[in-house]
Parts: structure tokens; C-alpha cells; sequence
């Protein structure tokens, strides 16, 4: 074979394939409904509020959620620009690869694959015990929590194999009943005035309130629950008119997502009444019963039977998470195929268009991110929980700001968007607020995984680990596909 054949066959082994996902078939709701349920928001409030109360900065707490949603919309102004112009499932790994180059591309790929993968190992941990726990309650039967996540990765593997639109109408399902009780609650408690102190807006929102105690804590937790909102990238194909579909998308998420938060805190903490709640949430904290610091008051407004509910829908809630995690993470793995940084056999779609090869081998790898930790017998909330979902945060983190950081990089080369705001000031904003909040995770990761110190330094070491993986791997195919390789 001469070297101009080899070569040919090198470019063409190596060239993109053309498998693309199903088109048109997304549209601004069916979007921002996966983005709320990856942000699962009953977990969200009922794991994070109760520390952010507790640990950092009392009845400031709603305060940090402005911040941190402030810090998200200018990420976001940036994130929506480039979008215009990049339109693939890959998202993060598609955008810091166009603007920092392939090499940040791929090691970028191998942080998002792994953050989606990790919090979804993490969800099943607690989603499993929560589960196993209402089987026990409900049943004379005793299931171990690895027995129901293992039966839940079948339904989601068969969910996410029927295609995208199956899974938003059973996510719309899921969110709106979680998302409409405890928006019902808070409504309610506003109009009522608050409580027993009133609504408090100085006690939970004035620049004292905001800094008051550990500041830093309540902004890393803030920053953690808006974990997900990017998905509104990795649908971009399978989106009716991409370009105007993902930009309103991914706005309307973030503020909706902000709001809700901080509405939803404040009223927690005005039914408690600002001087009162820290000491309520740390009592909830000490008992090993965080979730009793939300569920209280909302029991209170709308009576007891509000008490066999709500751990329904906290399952409920994980469950859409999962299935939301499920669908991103294939979705890198087809992107990751299809432009052979992978084998290319993850881009084989099945006949309803969704990722079929890549389904199976995201619910292989949340198999072996689950079991371990069964097999060891470690509790699946004090370990798989909080260990993978404070990861999880610190590599998103990561891939905010190198995305920030592409943006800028991409607009000064190519002057295709001549809008100052939206393509310099918004992201390098956007960045330095995220660089402060991966400095605030940093300085508080024990803290956020409710661990120890060399389990969290050995989980921040598996970031840049996972990067220099990805890295490493795309010199490789490299050195492969030369022009000069025989």
C-alpha cells in the first residue's frame, strides 16, 4: 500500500461520521423541562438549603442564590452567543474545543462525561435509600437500596432508548408535581405575610444579612444547585430551530431557576422566622433528618398528610434527575463518537433516533460507579451521595469557566458578533465570578461532601487526573491518524 493511500484511509477513519440526532423534535418547554428536573429542585432545596441555613449564612441564604444565579446569567449571555455559532449534543467539549482548541476540547469532553456520570451515581445513592426506605414503610418488605437503583437503571436505559420526547413528557410529569407544591408554598406563605416575624426582606436579603456569618459556604451551595442548566446546549440538535430555541431556553432557565430558589428559601426561613431558622436547621442537621428543616413548615400549611407526600416526590425528583443525567451523558459519548475521539460505533442510533450504544455504555459505567460502594456496604448518602455530587460540582465548575474563557477567545478570532456585551464584558465577568465561586468550593470541599480531608483532596485530584486523560488520549489519536504514522 503507498503512503498516499495510507494516508487517504488515515483522513478517512479519522473524519466525523454523519449520524445526527433526531431533528425538531425539542422545543423551549421540552428543554427547560429537563434542565429543572436535572436540578431536581425538592433535592435541591431539601439537601442544600438546610446547610447553607445552618453552616453559612443563616437567613442570608436567599441572598446567595441571587448571587450565585447572577453569576450564571452572565456565564449564560456569553454560553448563548457562542451557541449561535456551535450547534452539536458535544456542548462544552464542542465549545472549548472551537475556541481553546482540540486538545482543551477533549480534555474538556472527559471532565463533562465524568461530572454527568458521577452526579448521576450520586442521585442513585440517595434515590436508592430514599426508595428502599418507603418500600420498608409502605410493604413488610426490606429491599436494599442497591437493589432499587439497579432495578431503576433498567427503566431509565429503556426510557432514554425510546426517544427524547418520551422522556420530556415523563420528566414534565415528575417536575411539575415537585415543582408546583413547593412553588405553591411559598406563594402562599408571601401572601400571607411570612411568618412569625414577617417576611424579613432586610434579614435575608440586605448586604449584612448576605455576608453575615460563612458567606462562602451558603454561595458554593447556591452555586451546586444550579448544576445542570447547560443542558440546554446538548439538545441543541434535536431542537426546533436551534438558534432561537436554545438562547430562550437557557435564559428562561436560569431565571426561573434563581427565582425559584430564592423565593422558596426565603419562605422557609420567614416560616420559621429569620432569628429562628439557623437554630432549626442545625437541630435538623444534628438529627440526620436535613429534609425534616423543609418538610416541617410545608407540612404546617398544608396539613400532616403533606408528610407521606413529600418523600414520594423527593424519589420522584432524583428519578427525573437520573434520567436527565442519563440523556446528557450519552450525548457525549455519541458526540465523542461520531467525531472519533471515541470508538465510533457510540454514535449508533437506534430507530426511534436516540443513542443507543452510548445509552447501554452510560448505564455500564453508572453500574460501576454504584456498585462498589454496595459491595463495601458504605452508606449510599453519607459516601456515594455527598462524595460524587460535591465532585460533580467542582469539575462543572471547571467547564463553566473554560467555556467563559473560550468565548472570549472564539469573538476576538473570528469577528462574526460585533456586541461587545455579549461577546467580551458579560463572559470575562462571568469567568472571574466563576473563578471565585471554584476558589469558594476549593476552600469549603469537606464541607460541601461531608467528609474528610483526604477523601476530599484525593476527589479534587481526580478532576485534573480525568482532564490530563482526555488530553493525553486526543495526542495519542493524534500521533495515530499522521500524516507520517505507518
Amino acid at each position: 500500500m503507498d503512503s498516499q493511500t495510507a494516508s487517504a484511509e488515515r483522513t478517512v477513519r479519522d473524519a466525523p461520521t454523519k449520524a445526527t440526532l433526531k431533528p425538531n423534535a425539542l422545543g423551549v418547554l421540552g428543554i427547560l423541562f429537563f434542565v429543572l428536573s436535572g436540578q431536581a429542585p425538592l433535592t435541591g432545596i431539601a439537601g442544600a438549603a438546610p446547610i447553607s441555613v445552618a453552616l453559612g449564612n443563616g437567613s442570608g441564604t436567599p441572598a446567595a442564590y441571587l448571587l450565585a444565579g447572577a453569576v450564571i446569567l452572565l456565564f449564560s449571555v456569553g454560553f448563548v452567543a457562542m451557541g449561535r455559532h456551535v450547534v452539536d449534543a458535544g456542548a462544552f467539549y464542542t465549545y472549548i474545543g472551537t475556541g481553546l482548541g482540540r486538545t482543551a476540547g477533549a480534555g474538556s469532553a472527559s471532565v463533562a462525561l465524568f461530572a454527568y456520570c458521577v452526579i448521576q451515581a450520586a442521585m442513585y445513592g440517595l434515590y436508592g435509600s430514599i426508595v428502599s426506605g418507603l418500600v420498608a414503610d409502605h410493604t413488610p418488605l426490606h429491599v436494599p437500596w442497591w437493589v432499587c437503583t439497579l432495578l431503576t437503571m433498567a427503566v431509565v436505559q429503556a426510557l432514554g432508548s425510546a426517544g427524547i420526547e418520551m422522556g420530556a413528557r415523563v420528566l414534565a410529569v415528575f417536575v411539575l408535581a415537585e415543582f408546583s407544591i413547593l412553588l405553591v408554598f411559598g406563594l402562599v406563605t408571601l401572601v400571607k405575610g411570612g411568618g412569625p416575624e414577617g417576611l424579613g426582606v432586610a434579614d435575608s436579603f440586605s448586604p449584612a444579612a448576605a455576608l453575615q456569618g460563612a458567606p462562602g459556604v451558603a454561595v458554593m451551595f447556591a452555586v451546586a444547585s444550579m448544576f445542570g442548566f447547560e443542558a440546554t446546549a446538548i439538545y441543541g440538535e434535536e431542537a426546533k430551530e436551534p438558534k432561537k430555541t436554545v438562547p430562550r431556553a437557557t435564559y428562561l432557565s436560569v431565571i426561573v431557576v434563581t427565582a425559584f430558589f430564592a423565593l422558596t428559601s426565603w419562605m422557609l426561613i420567614s416560616a420559621y422566622g429569620a432569628s429562628k431558622a439557623p437554630a432549626a436547621a442545625s437541630t435538623a442537621l444534628a438529627s440526620g433528618d436535613s429534609a425534616g428543616f423543609v418538610f416541617a413548615p410545608i407540612a404546617g400549611q398544608f396539613g400532616g398528610w403533606i408528610n407521606d407526600v413529600l418523600p414520594i416526590l423527593l424519589a420522584t425528583s432524583l428519578f427525573a434527575g437520573i434520567l436527565t443525567f442519563h440523556n446528557s451523558a450519552n450525548r457525549y459519548l455519541f458526540s465523542l463518537g461520531r467525531d472519533r475521539q471515541l470508538p465510533v460505533s457510540l454514535c449508533r442510533l437506534n430507530s426511534r433516533l436516540a443513542p443507543w450504544t452510548a445509552g447501554c455504555v452510560q448505564t455500564v459505567i453508572a453500574v460501576l460507579l454504584v456498585v462498589p460502594f454496595a459491595l463495601a456496604g458504605k452508606d449510599p448518602v453519607l459516601t456515594l451521595f455527598s462524595w460524587f455530587s460535591g465532585l460533580a460540582v467542582l469539575a462543572m465548575m471547571l467547564l463553566y469557566l473554560l467555556t467563559s474563557v473560550s468565548v472570549v477567545v472564539f469573538f476576538r478570532r473570528r469577528r462574526v458578533d460585533g456586541r461587545m456585551w455579549n461577546t467580551l464584558i458579560a463572559p470575562v465577568l462571568g469567568a472571574l465570578g466563576l473563578a471565585g465561586a471554584i476558589w469558594l468550593i476549593l476552600a469549603n470541599f469537606t464541607t460541601l461532601i461531608g467528609g474528610e480531608a483526604s477523601t476530599a483532596l484525593w476527589l479534587v485530584l481526580s478532576v485534573p487526573a480525568v482532564l490530563a486523560l482526555g488530553v493525553a488520549n486526543e495526542r495519542l489519536r493524534r500521533r495515530r491518524t499522521a500524516p507520517d504514522a505507518r
